[in-house]
C-alpha cells in the first residue's frame, strides 16, 4: 500500500541528494526538505487533516520555523488553539518563549521533519515549564534515528505520517 503523504512529499520535490548536516549533527546523503513543500497550501491542508485525527489534544503547539505552518494547519482541520515556541530567547516586548495559551492544557507538539529529537526535547522543556501536559508528538517524517527511543523514555508517544524509508521508495537518482 502506497503511503499517500510519502507519496505527496516525493511528488512535491522533498527529497534532495548530496551531502547534509542535519540538525541533529548527523551527516546524510539526502535531505527531505518538507518546509519547502508544505508551501503548498492543498499538502499542507491534507497533512492538517491527517494529524488532527492521530493523537487527543486541547492545543497544538510546534518549534518555530518549521513546526508553526504544521501547528496552523492541524489547528485550522481540528478547530482548536495553536502555540508557538519561539526558537531562542525574544529580548523585546512581553520576551515570552511561548506565543499561546498552553497552561494545564493537553498539547500535542508537531514537528516537520524528526531524527534524533532534539528540538522537540528543546519544545516539550518549553512547555512542560509553561504547565502544558505533553504525551505525544507528531512527526511528518520520521527518519527512525533513536527519536523513537528518546521519547519513549521520557514517557512520550513518537507518531509519524511517513518516514524516510517510505519517501525514498522508488525514487529514480
Amino acid at each position: 500500500m502506497v503511503n499517500e503523504i510519502a507519496e505527496m512529499l516525493r511528488k512535491g520535490g522533498a527529497v534532495v541528494y548530496g551531502d547534509f548536516t542535519l540538525a541533529s549533527g548527523k551527516k546524510s546523503h539526502y535531505y527531505i526538505d518538507v518546509k519547502s513543500v508544505l508551501t503548498n497550501p492543498e499538502i499542507l491542508g491534507r497533512i492538517g487533516h491527517k494529524i488532527q485525527e492521530m493523537c487527543e489534544f486541547d492545543v497544538v503547539a510546534g518549534v518555530a520555523v518549521g513546526g508553526v505552518p504544521i501547528a496552523v494547519a492541524v489547528s485550522l482541520a481540528s478547530r482548536l488553539p495553536y502555540a508557538i515556541i519561539r526558537s531562542s530567547d525574544k529580548t523585546h516586548g512581553k520576551e515570552n518563549r511561548i506565543i499561546g495559551d498552553v497552561r494545564e492544557k493537553k498539547v500535542v507538539l508537531v514537528e516537520d521533519v524528526i531524527t534524533s529529537g532534539g528540538s522537540v526535547l528543546y519544545g516539550i522543556e518549553e512547555l512542560r515549564l509553561q504547565g502544558a501536559h505533553v504525551e505525544c508528538v507528531v512527526a511528518i517524517v520520521d527518519r527512525k534515528a533513536g527519536a523513537e527511543k528518546t521519547l519513549a523514555d521520557m514517557g512520550i508517544a513518537l507518531l509519524a505520517l511517513t518516514n524516510a524509508a517510505e519517501i525514498l521508495e522508488g525514487i529514480q537518482r
